[in-house]
């Protein structure tokens, strides 16, 4: 009894569609294949698309006729590859056409097999077995490469956290070395994804680069260790020696990251080094410490420069009380803290009314 209970189960479990006009042999086709499937019926395309519909993920193959009333077998499988249910489910194509161009024509629209009325009933069989058999392995091994991926993926979408993690809490020690808060390095981050995404015209920077970017940008002072508290957190004006010092802090950084021995992520450790290494470069060529000019500074670093710009400006910092984002605009457009790309500066002007708004919302929005 139990044998009979476990063959039944399996039988329900996979389903053969035979779709004929012709009641005979859609009876022929059925007595083949009844003892090992639960055998579905459909007299034309219609009635086949609403089996298909209903018992789609049970369905193992559909036994297709071509001539039909109300919808032939090429209107179903036009169907099918609209829906995408080609991909899933194989189907064996059986015509009483003898030529080449309808047989080709089914090949095109997704067919696994044809075969040829009258037919050999061992022959279909074997034939129809053989394409179940190989359409439940492709499934599997899709099955599992969308597992694979999934898990990849989330491991992927760990590791990012993981390592935003990491950056927050370096970028944030620098921070808090020079009594601020930590938000600096995340409003900076913000802003430069906003003006590289404003740039996206001119650049074509896919979304997830401008999301390494930003990240790396979060890095830009991380040579301010280096600086002697005297300078770092000295509250009047540097005297000149003393900004000479720090202005070596880019190149303090870049040792830094030299120094480290593992580097998981080239692309992403080159965009911290480029843009902590010229953060203070100018377009005219009057930043340091190189001293390069116009598009010898990467545009994301140029990027990450504007924005380090306007958030220190809009900040409270112990040498200077914060200017208002108005304030700081006019001042960067004005030329007064250095002179940035032309282009930037357009789409700097474009955004700078929405950019106090959409910095809060972003860092509001940050994991």
């Amino acid at each position: 009894m139990k044998e009979k209970e476990d063959i039944h189960l399996e039988k329900s479990e996979k389903k053969i569609l035979v779709v004929d006009d012709i009641k005979i042999n859609r009876l022929a086709l059925r007595e083949l294949f009844t003892q090992q499937y639960d055998v579905l019926e459909a007299a034309n395309g219609r009635e086949a698309l609403a089996l298909i519909g209903e018992y789609r993920e049970r369905i193992a193959a559909i036994l297709l006729d071509l001539i039909m009333p109300e919808m032939d077998g090429f209107g179903v499988l036009r169907s099918m590859n609209a829906s995408g249910d080609i991909n899933f489910v194989p189907v064996i194509l059986i015509t009483g056409e003898t030529g080449d161009d309808e047989t080709l024509r089914g090949y095109s629209l997704g067919v696994s097999d044809v075969v040829t009325k009258p037919f050999n009933a061992e022959i279909v069989y074997r034939r129809v077995s053989n394409v179940i058999d190989l359409y439940a392995h492709k499934n599997d091994i899709e099955a599992k490469l969308t597992e694979s991926r999934e898990k990849l993926a989330e491991q992927d979408l760990r590791l990012k956290r993981a390592n935003r993690f990491l950056i927050d809490a370096l970028a944030t020690t620098v921070e808090f070395r020079n009594f601020e808060s930590g938000e600096h390095v995340k409003r900076m981050s913000n802003i430069t994804k906003i003006l590289l995404t404003m740039m996206n015209d001119e650049y074509g920077f896919p979304k997830e680069l401008v999301e390494t970017i930003a990240d790396a940008s979060m890095l830009h002072d991380i040579g301010k260790i280096a600086m002697p508290d005297s300078v770092l957190l000295k509250p009047g004006a540097l005297t000149k020696e003393e900004f000479e010092v720090m202005k070596t802090h880019p190149l303090q950084g870049c040792s830094i990251l030299e120094s480290l021995d593992y580097v998981p992520d080239k692309e992403y450790y080159d965009y911290c080094y480029d843009i902590c290494r010229h953060h203070h470069e100018r377009w005219n060529g009057k930043g340091y410490p190189d001293g390069i000019a116009g598009d010898e500074i990467s545009i994301w670093a140029q990027a990450a420069s504007l924005a380090d710009v306007y958030d220190a400006l809009t900040s409270n910092r112990v040498y200077k009380k914060a200017y208002t984002h108005d304030e700081a605009v006019t001042m960067i457009l004005h030329g007064d803290c250095g002179v940035f790309n032309p282009h930037l500066m357009e789409r700097f002007q474009e955004t700078a009314p929405s950019l106090p708004g959409w910095i809060a919302d972003m860092t509001r929005k940050r994991v």
